[in-house]
């Protein structure tokens, strides 16, 4: 067993050897893909790992009955979390318990916590706070945003990206995703810029970086703020960079479901001196901590604790090993899925890494004689930790937006005819047939590549049965 096991992880890293170096070419000389490379080689690849553990290849088991209809369950036994926090967090909780003060500006662990983020992204100024939302709050803030200046940003995400947005009057702006990367379409972007446009939010949704060369570049073209939304992109790269460092500004998440977490918290970061030294004003009730003086801005109080800074900071030496291992079952999992009929996996750019906050791949409705839900119930019963779709609904299609009630019910902004926005009427339908069409699978670093082989023989299994 643990020679099948060795063997099934060399021909993984093998293929994801060869995914790497592109474009590939054969003996002929002609230049493959590397797209289609994943699609043409993906039987190839199911097969050999299975046989590597003397398991029938997926060809060989197409009479195999769904664990649904009381077949035998692909996945076993389901892979479980470890535990998230250990020796290196405590041993910062007891070096807190020494210190005079719990406050963050000059505390021990919050200087720590930024030194060791600075390493892992090498932004200069560089802001803790209390949460995602409040990170892109401050963002949205040092950006200038004011009464009814427009935000572009994805329409698939959490409110935490547009509450900041709102909470300085300014209006949220919805552009179209692209269909595989589940991220902003940037010829959408473009074509929702107007006099009003102030910044782009970007969201790096899952963890997949979004077209940052491309979104920068329209950012400057039209002299507008590019934020990054990386709360759920811990560890992402493009191009080979990490995330964050393209932007003007940038936000992370601490809240308990990310990569790493102190239960909740939030970063905001910069290296552009238009902005970064507005970040800590913002995030602290607009008092200037490093010149003093009178106050100059208008802001609230998202400042993170010592002893969040302490559990983060501890956090971030873990962070490398989480990001390497959910990238590189991600990508198993993608080359196991390629090429089936009726199923898009996502797709990350070659010289990008994901981190996978989550797996994401779609369904052609049409394809298969079931719908979303059912086969997502029937990956389910194979012990995949799967469900169907994402967020319920895109943002704007929530009744708070479809009524413009954000403010006790209303909208300054539109009551004063600042904007003419109307929700109800906005349009985003590559990001509504996302939502619908999407099947969520759970993938964390606890998890082995064994596992992922049952994950992938899974969802060939149930493809195999209700496909057309």
């Amino acid at each position: 067993m643990r020679a099948a096991s060795r063997s099934f992880d060399g021909i993984c890293l093998n293929t994801i050897s060869l995914m790497q170096k592109k474009p590939w070419q054969p003996a002929t000389g002609q230049t493959v893909s590397r797209r289609e490379f994943i699609v043409a080689s993906s039987s190839t690849l199911a097969s050999a790992a299975l046989a590597a553990r003397g398991e029938a290849a997926p060809a060989e088991a197409s009479s195999s009955k769904l664990a649904l209809h009381g077949g035998e369950k692909s996945v076993k036994p389901p892979a479980k979390l470890g535990p998230r926090w250990g020796e290196p967090e405590r041993q910062r909780l007891e070096a807190l318990l020494g210190q005079d003060s719990l406050f963050y500006w000059k505390g021990p662990q919050t200087a720590r916590f930024i030194e060791r983020f600075q390493m892992t992204t090498p932004l200069k100024h560089v802001m803790t706070c209390s949460s995602g939302t409040a990170a892109l709050h401050i963002a949205v803030a040092a950006a200038g945003v004011g009464p009814g200046d427009e935000v572009i940003t994805s329409p698939i995400t959490d409110i935490g990206t547009v509450i900041g947005v709102l909470f300085q009057q300014g209006v949220p702006v919805f552009a179209d995703l692209g269909g595989s990367t589940y991220n902003l379409d940037p010829g959408q972007v473009e074509r929702r810029i107007t006099s009003r446009t102030k910044a782009i939010i970007a969201v790096h949704l899952c963890g997949n970086p979004c077209d940052l060369t491309a979104l920068k570049a329209i950012a400057d073209k039209h002299r507008l703020v590019l934020i990054e939304d990386a709360a759920q992109a811990w560890g992402s790269r493009h191009r080979g960079q990490p995330v964050g460092v393209f932007g003007h500004i940038a936000c992370w998440s601490l809240q308990q479901a990310k990569h790493i977490t102190c239960g909740d918290g939030g970063v905001v970061a910069s290296n552009d001196e238009r902005y970064g030294p507005l970040l800590q004003r913002f995030g602290d009730k607009g008092y200037d901590r490093v010149k003093g003086g009178l106050l100059e801005a208008f802001a609230t109080n998202y400042r993170m604790t010592e002893e969040q800074a302490a559990i983060a900071g501890a956090q971030l030496d873990r962070l490398e090993g989480i990001v390497v291992k959910r990238s590189r079952l991600g990508a198993l999992l993608t080359e196991g899925i390629a090429g089936l009929a009726g199923i898009l996996p996502p797709q990350t750019h070659p010289e990008d890494r994901c981190g996978f906050w989550f797996y994401f791949f779609r369904l052609r409705p049409e394809a298969f004689r079931c719908d979303r839900a059912e086969f997502a119930k029937a990956l389910a019963a194979e012990g995949v930790e799967a469900g169907a779709g994402y967020i319920a609904a895109t943002l704007h299609r929530n009744p708070v937006f479809q009524k413009h009630g954000f403010f006790a019910g209303r909208w300054p902004v539109k009551d004063l005819g600042l904007t003419t926005m109307d929700y109800s009427k906005w349009e985003t339908p590559e990001a509504e047939a996302i939502l619908a069409t999407g099947v969520r699978i759970t993938v964390h670093e606890g998890m082995s590549e064994e596992y992922i082989g049952g994950v992938v023989r899974a969802i060939r299994k149930v493809h195999r049965h209700y496909a057309v």
